[in-house]
Formats: structure tokens, C-alpha cells, sequence
């Protein structure tokens, strides 16, 4: 049996309790910034999750940018729009730019205030710096079948010599 002297047994005892608690350390932040922000989820009057192509979560419901719009002006007619609206990313996608743009040009439409997560810290959009954007639908890419695979407009699909 191989014997290590007590000096290099507290040493390495010293070492392992300090890789401990700079990993706790760590660990300790995250969890601050993720409970900040669940508790700060209550202070907004609507929560959404931003989503794959530009497209928002609101309600479990996956709408384009349009639909979501949409649903912003049916609260408005019947008087239960929000003054706070918070964004979030989702568990399929980050905050890209499109988000804020969408979010920005629903924010100047229809007057309510839009924060979003940034990293752990919330930021309020500003729709000048953000440059809004026109609200799109969303169009799922188109699948080619075979029979098209390969008959594009730029192929020169018509030869007069095969008349």
C-alpha cells in the first residue's frame, strides 16, 4: 500500500474544498438570475416565449408575428390590453433580432411597454434603436418532390431542340 505524507493529504484535501466552492459559486449566480426573473414574471400582464422562424409562444400557442398582432388588437377591442408585456426565450429558441423587431412594432401599434431577457438582466425595447419592423405571417418552407427536384426557372427547363 502506497503511503502519502499528511502534508500532501491536506494539500490535496485544501485544493478539492476550494474547486468546490468556486463550482458553488458558480452555480449559486445562475440560480439568483433565473429566480429574479420567474419572480419578476408576475410584475408583467402578459408573458411570451419567443420561437423558432420569428414566431411567438403565447399561451402554449405557436403564432407568426402577425397572429400575434392579431391578438394584441382583439385585447384591445375588448379592453384587456396589457401595459406590460415580457418576452423570454423558449425552450427551442433564443431572443433573435426578428423578436425585438416584431415586439418593437407591436409596441409603437399598440402603446404597451416590451421587456426582454438578456441574458439574466431585463431590458426594455426602444422601438427607435430597434428599428420595428412590419409584422409577416409565417410561411413554412416548401418541399419539392421528386418529380420537381431539379425543375427550377434558372434550369432552362424548355430546349427547342427536343421539338
Amino acid at each position: 500500500m502506497i503511503r502519502f505524507s499528511t502534508l500532501m493529504q491536506r494539500t490535496g484535501a485544501a485544493v478539492l474544498l476550494g474547486s468546490l466552492l468556486v463550482v458553488a459559486g458558480c452555480h449559486r449566480e445562475s440560480v439568483k438570475d433565473e429566480a429574479a426573473i420567474e419572480q419578476s414574471q408576475n410584475q408583467y400582464d402578459v408573458t411570451l416565449k419567443a420561437y423558432k422562424s420569428g414566431q411567438f409562444l403565447v399561451d402554449g400557442a405557436v403564432l407568426s408575428a402577425l397572429d400575434t398582432g392579431s391578438h394584441f388588437a382583439y385585447l384591445k377591442d375588448v379592453g384587456k390590453l396589457p401595459k406590460t408585456v415580457l418576452l423570454l426565450p423558449s425552450d427551442d429558441s433564443k431572443i433573435r433580432k426578428a423578436h425585438l423587431q416584431f415586439m418593437a412594432r407591436m409596441q409603437l401599434d399598440y402603446g404597451f411597454a416590451v421587456y426582454y431577457d438578456d441574458g439574466g438582466t431585463l431590458k426594455k425595447i426602444n422601438p427607435v434603436e430597434t428599428k420595428a419592423r412590419a409584422l409577416e405571417d409565417y410561411h413554412a418552407p416548401v418541399k419539392m418532390t421528386d418529380e420537381q427536384k431539379g425543375k427550377d426557372a434558372a434550369s432552362g427547363g424548355f430546349d427547342p431542340q427536343q421539338q
